[in-house]
């Protein structure tokens, strides 16, 4: 599937009701319109849809045997209102319960903020920066250090974000490819992958964003495992749906719009500012340097007119911080994982430990050379 087949499915309206990418955009059109239009609406709008979303089932005889515009546009449109309900029904006051496995993730992230605790760090610093960066928890930071990662246009290295999710997904898929790829193996490595992404989820308080890519990595597994094309518009949409379904209500959430937001610009704009840099190795390093700020921009232009409107600031040093920062970034974060995980098992490993702190004074270091220019 193309990139843009979305586009050309909603001129043939028989492929865009059989495609997740219309159902999705449908979906989360009515989730929209029933978030900003119909507020306040108690429990009448959703008493109203319910009856009506059920008459394309009760009617689907002749749904099917009508003109293709007509079915195809019933279907859609059932779609839409089904994202009102939901909205709508969501808004509803609910009885919150803590399940069994979020008890379990919950204290198996206060385990693993006491085991970054009582390493044996050489700055003071390291501990707080290491758990806010695997558990989410920024209450050990100084205001110096947060102001610091704020100023020099780094603050979503301390939110929890796809980028956490996706380095970590990375270290995981290295550990287990010694299993092969046998298909048991690769059952095994599926089943390891989305567990161990999964629960990483519910630990760090199964945030948008986190949420987010914790979706496209286990679409995009089964969707491997299962042999299927990954077509990213069909993942993007798939994730969209499935997030929304469960919880309507994020789509009012800032850090789930920067999330979506940003993956669309990589889809989107990415690929076309990759191929402006003229063929060759693909291990030039100057060709890394240029796709690193191409994936930068991408994210910055979908991104910075909602930050804008919320906030009326702009990230000026954005190319800058992500060029020197996003390496760095992933090199501690392979450090620390590392790192905490021989500490959890009882094998702390000192010049690891060093080298995990190293990387935070360097990290600091180069933030503040960034606020200073």
């Amino acid at each position: 599937m193309q990139r843009y087949e979305i586009i050309t499915n909603f001129a043939h309206m028989r492929e865009s009701v059989r495609s997740i990418e219309a159902i999705s955009l449908c979906f989360t059109a009515g989730v929209v319109t029933g978030t900003v239009l119909f507020p306040g609406t108690g429990v009448l709008l959703p008493a109203l849809l319910l009856p009506v979303l059920a008459l394309p089932c009760l009617f689907r005889s002749r749904l099917l045997g009508a003109p293709e515009p007509v079915s195809a546009g019933i279907i859609l449109l059932t779609f839409l209102l089904a994202g009102i309900f939901a909205a709508r029904s969501a808004a509803l006051p609910a009885a919150s319960t803590i399940g069994p496995i979020e008890r379990l993730a919950d204290g198996a992230a206060q385990s693993l903020r006491s085991v970054i605790g009582s390493l044996p760090f050489p700055s003071g610093e390291t501990a707080p920066l290491l758990s806010a960066f695997l558990t989410g928890d920024r209450s050990g930071l100084t205001p110096q250090l947060t102001a610091l990662f704020r100023d020099s246009g780094a603050s979503h290295l301390l939110a929890l974000s796809g980028l956490h999710m996706g380095i970590l997904y990375l270290v995981f898929d290295a550990l287990t490819k010694p299993l092969g790829h046998t298909p048991e193996a690769r059952r095994l490595r599926f089943v390891l992958l989305t567990a161990g992404t999964g629960f990483f989820t519910l630990m760090t308080g199964a945030g948008p964003s986190v949420v987010r890519a914790f979706l496209f990595i286990t679409i995009s597994e089964t969707l491997r495992l299962k042999q299927r094309p990954r077509s990213s518009a069909r993942v993007y949409c798939m994730a969209l749906l499935i997030q929304l379904v469960l919880d309507p209500s994020v789509i009012g959430s800032l850090g789930f719009q920067l999330s979506y937001l940003a993956m669309a610009g990589i889809f989107l704009v990415y690929p076309v500012l990759e191929r402006w840099y003229p063929e060759g190795s693909r291990y030039n390093p100057l060709r890394w340097l240029w796709n690193t700020a191409a994936l930068s921009i991408s994210c910055q232009l979908f991104t910075a007119p909602l930050v804008w409107m919320r906030f009326h600031t702009f990230p000026r040093l954005f190319l800058l911080t992500n060029l020197l920062v996003l390496p760095l970034m992933s090199a501690l974060m392979i450090t620390a994982v590392l790192t905490v995980g021989l500490a959890a098992i009882g094998l702390p490993w000192q010049p690891l430990i060093t080298t995990t702190d190293g990387l935070c004074r360097l990290l600091r270091w180069i933030l503040e050379i960034i606020c200073g220019v």
